[in-house]
């Protein structure tokens, strides 16, 4: 099993005492749903994170990434953290190296903008916008007051749109700890190159989501994003420049490079072509799912299914399902998943939510994806202790400590594999 995301870690859940061996660069799954309240203090960090040896008791787990693999000898290549190689033989191989932002050639952008897929961007995120803040309150100077109190968005996805309503959130309610920024204004910026917001939903909920933002005092800007980014400035492209000293960077993911060295078919968009039963095409004993694959969807209106968590899990049944089928010579399953609904947090109590065809917003639709995200998370215990912060912080302040999280290469710069460096 290459990958311990979404999609790996629950087929190596659901093969249980079959066993398998998972390699995966983490030791944990990030439950990404819930990462934007991760960042803004309302979830414990460590609630959001499930380790996989936990998660999958009877899996072997070794932490590297795959850099060769040879089909003929059913092979992988393995380069471990400690920079040893190891050669693992399998009788079926499972692909799901999952995915990493998509980043455009913009100038600037790899060296100056923050990511926002894992635990160590939320961290950064996080700690970036506290001592942006700190940064502020002894700035006598207005205009690079106004820079440190600048955060532009790019990106009007899920993770963009949730985000940002969570970190601007939290930067309201940190400012009453800062008796030096009284009455000081924050300025917050969501672009998108798309015409509107959340394309993924129907557009009243969209128009819903767009309006609550710009009540909340974002701005938000579509056919808008960025045409490069300096330290402490930012240039639009339409035309507009900004003083800023934080640009987060959301829009949108593609299939992790590393599959370029796996000797995979791959379609147009670098994702593994897979047939209707998950099997990679032209190899009867490599299978693909995840954000890394081209899965086919019997029942979808589109060609492939999105990189979405509720696709990825829902696959790793039917992947399961067909590794124990083609062992014991039975037919396989095609895979088969009609989309429960979409749904979105817009900060405390707002929130929208498209389940089994019926539309809600508002403080409906922030339970509704509480909900839904509660009981997607794997292993009771760690749904009761998201249900456990979830009730604390209905009664008490988010806490604004920072971790001192510095990494000491650009945030966004990523090494040969394409994961995200942070260290």
């Amino acid at each position: 099993m290459l990958g311990g995301g979404f999609g790996g870690a629950n087929v190596g859940r659901r093969l249980g005492e079959r066993g398998a061996t998972i390699v995966s660069p983490d030791s944990s799954l990030t439950f990404s749903p819930l990462l934007a309240e991760a960042a803004s203090g309302t979830l414990e960090l460590r609630h959001v994170a499930v380790p996989l040896r936990m998660m999958c008791p009877h899996a072997e787990l070794i932490l590297g990434r795959a850099v060769e693999h040879d089909a003929k000898s059913r092979e992988v290549t393995v380069e471990a953290e400690s920079e040893t190689r190891l050669t693992v033989s399998y009788r079926e191989l499972v692909v799901a190296v999952g995915a990493v932002p998509r980043v455009f050639d913009i100038p600037g952008l790899v060296e100056h903008a923050v990511g926002a897929t894992t635990i160590a961007d939320a961290i950064y995120l996080r700690d970036r916008v506290l001592r942006q803040l700190e940064a502020a309150s002894l700035e006598s100077d207005p205009e690079r007051r106004r820079a440190h109190l600048t955060c532009v968005f790019v990106g009007g996805g899920y993770a963009g749109v949730e985000m940002l309503a969570e970190m601007h959130s939290f930067a309201q309610d940190a400012l009453r700890y800062f008796p030096r920024l009284p009455g000081a204004e924050q300025r917050w910026l969501l672009l998108d190159a798309a015409p509107k917001l959340l394309a993924e939903v129907p557009t009243r909920l969209g128009e819903y989501a767009t309006k609550e933002l710009v009540r909340a005092g974002i701005d938000v800007r579509t056919e808008t994003s960025v045409e490069r980014v300096e330290d402490g400035r930012v240039v639009l492209t339409d035309g507009t420049e900004l003083a800023c000293q934080t640009v987060v960077w959301t829009a949108g993911v593609q299939a992790s490079p590393a599959l370029e060295s796996l000797q995979l078919p791959l379609d147009e968009r670098k994702r593994v072509v897979v047939d209707e039963h998950l099997r990679v095409r032209g190899l009867r004993h490599v299978w693909a799912l995840g954000d890394c694959a081209a899965v086919p969807n019997a029942v979808s209106s589109s060609d492939t299914d999105p990189p979405t968590s509720q696709h990825a899990i829902r696959q790793a049944r039917t992947l399961a399902h067909n590794l124990t089928a083609a062992a014991a010579g039975r037919p396989l399953r095609v895979h088969r998943f009609r989309s429960l609904g979409q749904v979105a947090t817009l900060g405390r109590f707002k929130g929208i939510a498209v389940v089994l065809g019926l539309q809600m917003r508002g403080p409906l639709g922030w339970w509704v994806a509480r909900t839904v995200h509660l009981l997607q998370i794997p292993q009771r215990p760690r749904q009761l202790r998201v249900l456990g912060d979830w009730t604390f912080s209905l009664f008490f302040r988010r806490d604004i400590v920072a971790f001192g999280a510095r990494p000491p290469r650009p945030p966004l710069a990523r090494d040969h594999s394409g994961a995200p460096t942070r260290a």
